[in-house]
């Protein structure tokens, strides 16, 4: 690899590794929000007959819900920070991996390079990888940079060239790979994670149901009512965020799985075009 590649690619290294991942941060931030959400709209005296939290929700209207999940619980606050950060990184990758694309059709973009190396014209696919920017066209570039400075180099034979060009190919997507793939691991963990909080929530929901069961006499209908409702609205939580958690991973992993596959389609190409052209 030659200097000035080098020299260029050692910054990016170093920025990455020294960079701050706010990913810690912004959970923090979320559990706040989820927080204040819980005690001041969920809990707002206007969800509940005479005002009062302690009391049942009213009867009709979107209060009626909100003063439903509001009587979930402690555990309600963090089912809530639960789903927030599913849709922050989920919305977070989409706008990542929608830059990561480039400027047009990745499809579009493999088979002009593939039309560009068919007739030798490296320039033209060089242009089109400038044009289409993203990850994709980032790698691209730079192999098809490689391509160019050790095509005519005679200090090279043609089984160290091509191994050259290979690793440069390697290279460039294992800079490319992790920032894909950013923040993914947050959404893994929060599919499980959310399913088990909300079963806590529900087990603790009917620990007070049961211990409404077990008052002597007459059952307290209000606690054992109450006790089911926070069992259940734990629940519906934890699986709702899970699900969605589960969703947004799996479309996230299989449109990084697309763009992987171009990548080593048209650096398949340039590896083949350059073994039949190098000397």
């Amino acid at each position: 690899m030659s200097n000035t590649q080098t020299s260029a690619k050692a910054p990016a290294q170093a920025q990455g590794g020294s960079s701050f991942d706010p990913s810690g941060l912004i959970l923090l931030g979320l559990f706040v929000v989820a927080l204040l959400f819980y005690n001041f709209v969920l809990g707002n005296g206007a969800n509940f007959e005479d005002g009062n939290p302690e009391n049942h929700p009213v009867s009709e209207g979107i209060q009626k819900w909100l003063g439903t999940f509001h009587k979930g619980g402690v555990v309600v606050p963090v089912l809530l920070t639960c789903f927030l950060s599913v849709l922050t990184f989920s919305i977070e990758r989409f706008l990542s991996l929608a830059k990561a694309t480039g400027t047009g059709s990745v499809n579009a973009f493999v088979r002009r390079v593939k039309a560009h190396l068919a007739v030798d014209n490296v320039d033209a696919a060089l242009a089109e990888a400038d044009k289409q920017k993203g990850s994709v066209g980032n790698v691209i570039k730079s192999v098809l940079v490689r391509y160019k400075e050790i095509f005519n180099d005679s200090s090279m034979d043609r089984d160290q060239k091509v191994s050259s060009l290979h690793k440069e190919l390697e290279d460039a997507t294992s800079l490319e790979v992790p920032m894909l793939e950013k923040n993914l691991s947050i959404v893994a963990t929060l599919a499980s994670v959310s399913t088990l909080i909300g079963l806590l929530g529900t087990v603790l929901g009917m620990i007070k149901a049961f211990s409404a069961l077990a008052n002597a006499g007459a059952p307290d209908t209000a606690a054992l009512s109450t006790g089911i409702s926070e069992a259940l609205i734990n629940t519906a939580l934890g699986i709702g965020s899970s699900a969605l958690a589960i969703i947004s991973y799996n479309f996230f992993t299989g449109k990084i799985d697309g763009l992987t596959y171009n990548i080593d389609e048209v650096g398949f190409s340039i590896m083949q075009n350059f073994s039949s052209k190098a000397k």
